[in-house]
């Protein structure tokens, strides 16, 4: 039987405890003046409404898989107390803190004033210990949200909650039950520890690496030589087809409102009702894929914005995403079903006429190795999703591999010159998307809104390539030259399982886009990072080496990011929307949270119409804390 670190069965750990919450209180000990002693945490989250809050976060305990673990709960509970808010009010929440450090709540996908964001040293300085921080603002949306706090690795130490949104006119979308799911993850060790330890070997909790029966069928499939060629590619990139996760269910327990699979949170119905589920990801660092098997989903929101209704019997989303759907059970019992990305757990729950109820658990799918177009993208320049098994679109610079210095600027796209700007983004708007050397011009790149070619606006994003010099360091492990343009791929795992899959490119929000002028100019951003260093970063710059991403106040604009590496990031820019566009520059979907698959190239305009200093990362929180972090100030 495999153990984990702590002693107890590796099923334990995964499953959990029946009763999911925590069962003892720890000894007392001295914490810093203002702070209050751990206490037993709440397995269920209060369900708090009005314009006035006061939520206290302190220490707490937990206890999922029968050792009682330090963490950070609000109001005694984990999740957090839900916030059901009406549009139009005003709301007032009061957050004390009682931690022996700092804390903070960020709201996040509501669009509010930048001081009142929770970002430390972004938007405001931070609450400290024994102080209480006074948040205020106007509610100008409607839908699914959920905050979390914004310093250290809390949020992944229980520090998370829903909001629901109330219509000021009532709900358009008609439903008997309203449940709120959120799906978060939870290790009994330390965050910090567990951080060190990616940092120190980037697969340290990856135990699906490549074996002797999946070369052998490799051979069946491909022949002897190819696949000793495909083995040999991927040992001299010190890479794994299988890396899909940072952390997996060796280390995790996954949760869904708080309970463990064993724990089996139960939703209840009665014959004939038409039942709303706001799923939520609040989790640190896993992707999940959901499904009710046996229940159609019809997807009415996407991040809390209402889109054209679309059946699908699963979908994928990943940390700071929320989707909405709708469903009409016809039997007794159904098993909410959500696995993790690199299938070495899941989460689980149940739909049922009465307690007591529960429909099988579908066994996990076998885990897919990465392919070639997950890592070189669309060789064909279609944009398309092509397998390839030779190297072709991807530079890699094995320098830090095997001792050369492989200079890959010829390949493809050339290798823009951005050393004088600080790591600044690239704008390229009035050039046809052309690389220019702006480094004649101060390190600032080139104002040409007067150009006279563009004054209608760019209908149609870029799509020539653009490496920063400062991705030719590193920190950067490869780089994308041929990057995919499309957004109907469900990503690894999900392709062709025989299941309706929920894309990016089905998504429509209702109403269409906020803002009908044409993107002025183009921000293009490339997600970088090392996989041996465990660094992540913006255009090879980590957060503490880059300088700031400006917005004109009152600009619309497109930003382009392309993904540079082998890991899928949902990427989350605070205070102001991302309308997602196709390859044709065609509105989608109005988001706060996108994810960009590997070897992706998307896009998506912004009006920058918020004042203030915002923040912008990569929302698996260790790629965020790593280096996957910008600062966008709008001015």
């Amino acid at each position: 039987m495999t153990t984990t670190p702590f002693g107890f069965s590796r099923r334990q750990f995964v499953l959990g405890l029946a009763a999911g919450g925590a069962m003892s209180v720890a000894a007392p000990h001295t914490l810093a003046t203002g702070a209050s002693q751990p206490g037993l945490v709440q397995d269920s989250a209060a369900v708090l409404t009005g314009t006035e809050f006061d939520l206290v976060v302190a220490p707490a305990l937990a206890n999922y898989t029968g050792v009682s673990r330090p963490a950070v709960a609000i109001n005694g509970s984990i999740p957090a107390p839900t916030l059901v808010w009406r549009e139009g009010d005003t709301v007032t929440i009061r957050v004390t803190n009682r931690l022996p450090v700092d804390t903070s709540i960020h709201w996040h996908g509501i669009i509010l004033p930048f001081t009142m964001d929770g970002v430390p040293n972004i938007s405001f300085a931070g609450i400290a210990p024994g102080q209480t921080f006074t948040y205020r603002f106007k509610v100008e949306q409607t839908g699914t949200y959920w905050y979390h706090s914004h310093s250290g690795f809390q949020e992944m130490s229980g520090m998370y909650g829903s909001i629901v949104v109330v219509p000021a006119a009532g709900e358009r979308i008609r439903a008997d039950r309203d449940y709120v799911v959120q799906l978060s993850d939870w290790t009994d060790e330390e965050p910090m520890a567990v951080f060190a330890k990616l940092k120190h070997q980037g697969d340290y909790y990856n135990f699906n690496q490549p074996t002797a029966p999946d070369f052998m069928r490799d051979v069946a499939n491909y022949g002897f030589s190819q696949a000793v060629a495909k083995r040999r590619m991927w040992n001299q990139m010190r890479m794994s087809p299988t890396d899909l996760a940072d952390i997996s269910a060796e280390t995790f327990t996954y949760l869904l409102n708080g309970r463990t699979p064993a724990g089996n949170w139960t939703g209840l119905f009665d014959r004939g009702e038409r039942v709303r589920l706001r799923f939520i990801n609040g989790s640190s660092n896993t992707f999940y894929d959901v499904r009710i098997p046996n229940l159609p989903l019809t997807v009415v929101q996407a991040d809390g914005q209402d889109v054209e209704p679309v059946t699908v019997d699963e979908f994928r989303f990943g940390p700071g995403e929320t989707y909405d759907v709708v469903v009409q059970p016809r039997d007794d019992a159904y098993t909410l079903f959500a696995q993790s990305m690199d299938r070495t757990g899941y989460a689980r729950g149940t739909l049922a006429l009465h307690e007591g109820l529960s429909a099988p658990v579908p066994a996990m799918d076998a885990p897919q190795p990465l392919s070639m177009t997950d890592m070189m993208g669309a060789m064909d320049h279609g944009g398309g999703g092509m397998d390839h098994s030779q190297h072709g679109g991807m530079a890699m610079d094995h320098s830090k591999h095997s001792g050369m210095t492989m200079d890959h600027s010829q390949h493809g796209a050339k290798a823009m010159d951005h050393s004088q700007h600080g790591g600044m983004a690239m704008d390229h708007s009035k050039h046809g998307g052309m690389a220019m050397d702006h480094s004649k011009h101060g390190g600032k790149a080139m104002d040409h809104s007067q150009h006279r070619a563009q004054a209608a606006g760019i209908k149609v994003p870029s799509t020539t390539v653009n490496h920063a010099r400062t991705e030719y360091g590193p920190s950067v492990d490869m780089r994308v030259d041929t990057p995919r343009t499309n957004l109907d791929d469900p990503g690894i795992g999900l392709r062709n399982n025989g299941r309706r899959v929920l894309t990016l490119a089905d998504l429509r929000t209702i109403g269409g886009p906020m803002d009908q002028r044409l993107p002025e100019r183009e921000v293009e951003l490339h997600l970088t990072g090392n996989m041996e260093r465990y660094s992540w970063s913006f255009d090879g710059l980590e957060f503490g080496d880059s300088t700031p991403v400006h917005f004109r106040h009152g600009e619309r604009l497109r930003v382009i990011l392309q993904n540079d590496t082998m890991m899928t990031h949902p990427m989350h820019l605070h205070g102001m929307w991302s309308e997602l566009e196709n390859e044709r520059g065609e509105f989608l979907a109005r988001l706060h949270t996108i994810p960009v698959q590997p070897a992706q190239r998307i896009s998506f305009q912004v009006t920058a119409d918020a004042l203030g200093r915002w923040a912008w990362h990569c929302h698996l929180l260790f790629h965020m804390d790593a280096g996957m972090f910008r600062q966008v100030v709008v001015s």
